[in-house]
């Protein structure tokens, strides 16, 4: 009975059906290998040059870690109760309505095509340092690194899910070794350092916001399990527990990591530098430091990447669905991959990568996130006023002020945003004037409305 009714929820049954076929396995592979990446071995350069103190500099990243936990009692209340394709797109339409699913949808979308050009080309900026004959051949190197990913997704849903989980361990056990051979290893001890002015009062307060960005956005990503709720085989109980232990992992990575970058390296050497990471591992291993490191970040990148194509495609999917997207979308093969919203994306990522625009793009998408988490908040808020009764696997702990404390948090973020990327958000504000009259154009096509 039990074998009959699995094959029954792995056979398509529809042209739009998923195969609920994933588990705990990739629910933490997506969670774990979307977030941790190269941000980590970036990010904290600006951060210590904002705050060049290692006490401010561990308290900021701490301060992050619990705002993390606010975000994920929020997409888990969210994910386990709409365990549809999609998650966020499907959770602003369903609380707030057509509009605010479709902007949610398409920022995502697009957000996640620039992500997939962006660090694809950056493997093929880093792979001379391993296979010194492929310098200078940046382009086709990300060219066949999306190649391969969607080759391999393909074949299907469980092939995408294998290579998540593969290169996530690969991930997690290379970042390991690095933190425990900085904590075990003998390296050089830095006697002459420059000091760095520590700001006060309303500079410290600036500086602090303005660390805080850069902090959200290396932890973004924890809760992308939501985006495969139907693919799921027991999401009410998966979603929740997923987002919980990959966000304290992730945590665990995190401050165990900038511990060790303070053991190794005094914090004005961290100062402005582009890659702290590459830093701590040439005093650790010396001339091979640049392969060690390069090693991670590449494995780190390939997990980010086979992330997005496989989100790129169920957001396309549900909104193809809903009559926001164009019907051929909602094509899924045997294997349970969406086959035309996957190409669909992969191509989109490739036109970025010809026309370098990803950057720029990135910039404008910046703004867009941190309005994308608190419509996430309000629409958790909204389904308690409106569904009060409808079933909650899990029920967010400490709502509503752990919900009104992330909504507080995330205003305090956009504001630095504003205030510290004023071109992006003016670019962000016409292109949000602009999305209103568009979503009307795509409502009147009725290109298919499934609900």
């Amino acid at each position: 009975m039990n074998t009959s009714r699995r094959r029954n929820q792995e056979r398509p049954q529809s042209n739009d059906h998923l195969l609920r076929v994933l588990g705990m396995a990739f629910a933490l592979a997506i969670g774990i290998g979307t977030t941790i990446g190269g941000g980590i071995l970036r990010t904290p350069g600006d951060i210590a040059a904002l705050l060049p103190n290692a006490w401010l500099f561990m308290g900021i990243w701490v301060f992050g870690a619990l705002n993390a936990l606010l975000g994920a009692t929020v997409f888990s209340e969210l994910g386990a109760m709409i365990p549809r394709a999609g998650g966020p797109y499907v959770f602003a339409r369903r609380a707030l309505g057509d509009y605010a699913g479709f902007f949610v949808g398409y920022t995502y979308w697009v957000q996640v095509c620039a992500v997939q050009a962006a660090l694809s080309l950056l493997i093929g900026d880093y792979m001379p340092v391993l296979v010194p004959a492929l310098a200078g051949r940046a382009l086709a190197v990300g060219f066949a690194v999306l190649l391969v990913l969607v080759v391999l997704q393909w074949q299907g849903v469980r092939w995408g899910g294998y290579v998540q989980a593969i290169v996530t361990v690969i991930k997690m056990l290379a970042f390991t070794g690095l933190i425990v051979a900085a904590f075990v290893m003998p390296h050089p001890v830095f006697t002459s350092v420059t000091t760095h002015a520590v700001p006060h009062g309303f500079g410290l307060i600036v500086a602090l916001i303005l660390a805080m960005q850069g902090i959200i956005f290396t932890y973004n990503g924890f809760f992308y399990v939501c985006f495969f709720g139907e693919e799921l085989r027991d999401p009410g109980r998966d979603i929740p527990r997923a987002i919980f232990r990959s966000v304290f992992l992730i945590i665990a990575v995190y401050l165990l990591l900038n511990l060790a970058f303070l053991w190794v390296l005094p914090i004005s050497r961290m100062v402005h530098a582009p890659f702290v990471g590459g830093l701590m591992a040439r005093a650790l291993f010396g001339e091979r430091g640049d392969q060690v490191i390069t090693a991670i970040v590449m494995v780190s990148l390939l997990g980010t990447i086979n992330a997005q194509i496989l989100i790129s495609a169920r957001l396309l999917l549900a909104m193809g669905r809903n009559g926001l997207f164009m019907r051929q979308a909602t094509t899924v093969n045997s294997g349970g991959t969406p086959t035309i919203a996957m190409l669909l994306g992969t191509g989109v990522a490739c036109v970025f990568m010809l026309s370098g625009t990803f950057n720029a793009v990135l910039g404008v998408i910046a703004v867009f996130m941190v309005v994308n988490y608190l419509l996430m908040y309000s629409s958790l808020i909204v389904l308690r006023l409106r569904k009060p009764t409808e079933p909650r696997p899990y029920r967010a702990w400490g709502y509503p002020w752990t919900t009104l404390l992330a909504i507080l948090i995330g205003l305090v973020f956009l504001a630095g945003v504003v205030i510290s990327d004023q071109r992006h958000t003016l670019i962000a504000l016409v292109c949000l004037i602009i999305s209103y009259p568009l979503y009307l154009g795509l409502r009147k096509l009725k290109l298919t409305d499934k609900g």
